[in-house]
């Protein structure tokens, strides 16, 4: 302890899975045990080097002066990613991102120091990854939450730390149950009920939302068949689409693995997308929407009207259904603005043959302009919160009883 320092550094190798997805298990441990050889060349011998699970490698380096010490260390380890690994005759290559943790300065436990290090490399991949980062106090708050959700994220899918909740959608001619919009929420164990809005623009960004939206469509298909056989069921279970899910190659197969698997009826099914989503890459998006609907999904546009699509690639879209963006809602018995907009996007829609749904309804008095401008189904809390699977027999109970 002689003013010596600790040094912990995290290390991800940068796009591993790639290599185990498309070569195989038996190639990917081949691959960690030659980068465990490489980076033990690069340590001393009372340097401890570990390998935590998966990708990750950990090193702790003792009896260190300064940081620079660490940095060079660092430097060495990243460049040591520089020639390809040669593996039955493939030729790879890779890279990593390290987070490095000091002691005593950024922690005095193992367990501060190791989520430090990690929250550091999660910085490194941000950066562009093939990079290493100190952990730093001086980080922005917004920064620092970002790198520590997305790592909490990847421990809240591996701790089933997530549920699904269903906000239904009414139509409100006869007050009959059409509907549920399956969103997810995240039960922290330490920080309670996160709200989407804080964890899915993360969740995006780190890649982690395909196989988010992946769970919510699985668990929302179990939920339905469980209403389905008790007879309580709406006629569609509507799911999020991100556009990173929609690019995926295997999609297409994933979607028709999951009907099979629950034996589910595609007729019940919708995907939303976001309108401003799939102007990024049209061409491409409307042949992926051609292929959901040639299996009978139906695919709505989520927050219509914030985005900037033109009429023409519009009618192009197999679409059925719109669903009014609740910013229009909000204030459309006193605003003219939105009053126009929420009466043109109906209008719209029935020009086109399309269903309109308008979101966020909450009062009396939007649930009547929404009517008396003909559109006739609605979702928001009008009706109800998203609720628990478990909660939506009740809900059906009550319309079914407001009905006789």
């Amino acid at each position: 302890r002689e003013q010596t320092k600790t040094a912990l550094l995290f290390i991800d190798l940068d796009r591993f899975k790639e290599i185990n997805d498309s070569l195989g298990h038996d190639i990917g441990d081949k691959v960690l045990i030659e980068i465990a050889k490489r980076l033990q060349s690069k340590v001393r011998k009372e340097d401890v080097l570990a390998r935590l699970g998966g990708d990750e490698f950990m090193i702790i380096v003792e009896n260190i002066k300064n940081k620079d010490d660490i940095g060079f260390l660092a430097s060495k380890l990243v460049k040591a990613f520089e020639a390809p690994l040669e593996i039955e005759g493939y030729k790879l290559y890779l890279s990593c991102s390290i987070g490095i943790s000091i002691y005593p300065d950024d922690g005095e436990d193992v367990s501060s120091l190791l989520k430090f290090a990690d929250s550091a490399m999660y910085k490194a991949k941000a950066e562009g990854r093939n990079n290493f980062q100190f952990y730093s106090k001086e980080m922005t708050l917004h920064a620092f939450e970002q790198i520590l959700m997305q790592t909490e994220l990847k421990s809240a899918l591996e701790k089933q730390e997530f549920t699904v909740h269903f906000q239904p959608q009414v139509n409100i001619i006869d007050n009959s149950f059409v509907g549920v919009e399956a969103l997810i929420r995240w039960e922290h164990p330490e920080f309670g009920l996160i709200p989407p809005a804080k964890f899915i623009p993360v969740a995006v960004r780190s890649g982690l939302i395909v196989e988010i939206d992946r769970f919510v469509m699985h668990q929302a298909m179990q939920e339905y068949k469980k209403w389905e056989s008790k007879g309580y069921a709406p006629n569609t279970l509507s799911l999020n689409l991100a556009v990173k899910q929609l690019y995926e190659k295997d999609f297409i197969d994933f979607l028709h693995e999951s009907i099979k698997k629950y034996d589910f009826d595609p007729k019940k099914l919708e995907l939303e997308v976001i309108e401003s989503q799939l102007m990024k890459r049209p061409q491409e998006a409307v042949e992926i929407l051609n292929n959901i609907s040639d299996m009978g999904i139906k695919i709505a546009v989520d927050d219509f009207g914030t985005g900037y699509s033109s009429l023409s690639y519009l009618k192009r879209f197999p679409i059925d259904k719109l669903k009014i963006d609740r910013s229009f809602i909000q204030d459309v018995p006193t605003d003219e603005e939105d009053k126009a907009i929420t009466k043109a996007i109906i209008a719209m829609a029935k020009s086109l043959n399309l269903i309109a749904i308008a979101e966020g309804v909450e009062t009396h008095a939007q649930k009547r302009f929404i009517l008396e401008n003909g559109c006739e189904l609605i979702q928001g809390y009008f009706y109800a919160k998203p609720l628990p699977a478990d909660e939506i027999e009740g809900f059906a109970k009550s319309l079914l009883e407001k009905l006789v």
